[in-house]
């Protein structure tokens, strides 16, 4: 999953059920083209798909796309070498990914903390 000093660079994800293909692009910092081809690659990736083929993806897409992108930009993982790595640490995905939840909950709480004491 995305390291802490990772984290900084990319928004926070909003507290959305769905996001369009334009959403996601914005909050991962990745092309749409992009997306699209990594849902090929990634057996993990598979956004609803609604009228007119479009694609929603919720908040657990997005944090795999950030998992996939960090893997592949950052720590300079092949596609097979992050699809492999994807694939065999589940525990410590689910780990990674529950802390990343953690804090962007807590990044929201904060938000909400500064508007209620306004």
């Amino acid at each position: 999953m995305l390291e802490p000093g990772n984290n900084d660079e990319l928004p926070p994800i909003p507290g959305k059920r769905y996001f369009t293909i334009g959403e996601v692009s914005d909050l991962c910092a990745v092309k749409p083209h992009v997306l699209r081809y990594w849902e090929q690659e990634f057996p993990q990736l598979k956004p609803v798909k609604r009228r007119g083929n479009r694609r929603y993806y919720q908040r657990q897409d997005v944090l795999i796309i950030r998992q996939i992108r960090s893997l592949l930009y950052d720590d300079g993982f092949t596609i097979g070498g992050a699809r492999q790595r994807l694939t065999g640490d589940h525990a410590k995905e689910d780990v990674s990914q529950s802390q990343q939840i953690i804090k962007q909950l807590r990044i929201e709480l904060e938000q909400v903390l500064k508007i209620l004491r306004r």
